[in-house]
């Protein structure tokens, strides 16, 4: 397969060949079919966020169309499209994890900073972190509803039901809550 591959923070992404990824128990193979392009993708390629994984495929707001599933991976079957987000994959047992607020584990790994992303052909990812997407929904439309559509949701299912809603600042993630 192809991937865009960052080696060192600053440097331009390369075009290399790689193997396609076997997935992992519990994980699903994606062939990509869009992933959008975040200001986290150019933070993590400027090298404002310094711990990523190099070599590094970037790229978290993945479409995708599962090709196979690995051991103990049930949610989905081959043709089944799916999105995949920021938040690649947390401990599950920590007190974040257990009330509902898994981006705060201090034992996360992100997708297109620990694991490697989208910027690729294909892609392996941790079912538990994939949404299901409509066959009915553009790809490209989809691919940012997986970073700052996840974020505006949360904000909002998080705000409750109260009659009046501010929201500061004014983001992608604002703009399609509105």
């Amino acid at each position: 397969m192809r991937a865009m591959v960052l080696d060192g923070p600053g440097r331009p992404l390369e075009l290399r060949e790689f193997s396609v990824p076997e997935p992992a128990a519990g994980q699903v193979l994606l062939r990509v079919r869009a992933c959008g392009l975040c200001r986290t993708d150019l933070h993590v390629v400027d090298g404002d966020l310094t711990e990523a994984k190099l070599p590094l495929v970037p790229g978290h707001q993945i479409v995708g169309e599962v090709v196979t599933a690995g051991e103990e991976a049930e949610r989905f079957s081959a043709g089944d499209r799916v999105g995949v987000p920021w938040l690649g994959r947390t401990c599950g047992e920590c007190r974040f994890c257990r009330s509902g607020r898994e981006n705060l584990c201090d034992r996360a790994s992100f997708t297109g900073y620990g694991v490697d992303g989208g910027f690729a052909e294909f892609a392996a990812a941790d079912e538990r972190f994939c949404f299901p997407i409509s066959p009915d929904y553009p790809d490209l439309q989809a691919a940012p509803l997986l970073c700052a559509g996840l974020i505006g949701y949360r904000a909002l299912r998080m705000a409750g039901d109260g009659e009046r809603l501010g929201l500061y600042g004014f983001g992608a993630a604002a703009h399609i809550v509105l």
